[in-house]
């Protein structure tokens, strides 16, 4: 079985929320240039970021980074991969890890676990990762997207309302029980390059725009998505300049 994946790294300078998050500095080096250097980390044969913006592309030319220039107009990070993977050339057969331009802390190891999933899966067109749900304020929290999956461990759905929904617990105390199996969906995705293909020409469909979550588009369309329990916890990424002194100190403890 071969398990060699490539890495690309989609990285957008006008974000509406915190425009130039991938050039921001952490540590003394842009974000970018960490997501970079975890993703070297994880054992991808190749790592490339994907982007628009000629101020990003010249950031990553400094130490070193394979730059993909994309076009502006992409509706999601996932299109812009379906077009990287048209001008690479890569192969149908080759896996591809998704690895968000936001996630400075994000562990090597899960990147290679969610390309090994896929791998070892040849009926999946997509692995993604997924941890347990402890408490039960993030249960309720609608930008904890929780998921289902069946007894092989493929997704039944994906939703940022409390699923499954602990009928008897809910209707007895409003406390439910966390020992209902809740998940919380990790955003790091494997893909195999023949569904990035496909993936353009799929319609936009009625749940995807309701809970404003892209991967029901995949489900809705018939896809395949293998759901492994994440070998460990990654530290919150960033989505906000909030987010930033956070991440600053964590990299700072960890001597970065």
């Amino acid at each position: 079985m071969n398990n060699s994946f490539t890495v690309i790294i989609p990285a957008r300078y006008g974000s509406t929320r915190f425009p130039g998050k991938p050039l921001v500095e952490l540590a003394g080096r842009p974000m970018i240039e960490h997501v970079y250097r975890r993703a070297c980390a994880s054992g991808a044969e190749r790592v490339l970021v994907a982007t628009d913006d000629e101020r990003i592309a010249a950031a990553c030319d400094t130490f070193g980074a394979d730059v993909v220039m994309t076009r502006s107009d992409h509706p999601s990070g996932t299109d812009r991969l379906a077009e990287v993977v048209e001008r690479e050339r890569l192969p149908d057969d080759a896996i591809v890890v998704n690895l968000q331009g936001d996630e400075p802390m994000m562990p090597p190891s899960l990147v290679r676990q969610a390309a090994s999933a896929l791998a070892e899966r040849p009926q999946a067109d997509i692995a993604t990762l997924a941890t347990a749900i402890r408490t039960r304020d993030e249960v309720f929290d609608p930008n904890a997207v929780k998921l289902v999956r069946d007894h092989l461990g493929f997704a039944l759905y994906f939703s940022r309302a409390p699923i499954p929904w602990d009928r008897d617990g809910f209707a007895r105390s409003g406390e439910g029980k966390l020992n209902a199996g809740y998940l919380r969906h990790l955003g790091l995705y494997a893909y195999r390059v023949d569904f990035l293909r496909r993936y353009p020409r799929l319609d936009e469909v009625d749940i995807e725009t309701a809970e404003c979550l892209e991967q029901l588009r995949a489900l809705w369309h018939g896809a395949k998505i293998y759901v492994d329990i994440a070998g460990e916890m990654p530290p919150p990424g960033i989505d906000t300049p909030a987010d930033l002194e956070r991440v600053r100190k964590a990299l700072a403890n960890a001597g970065n």
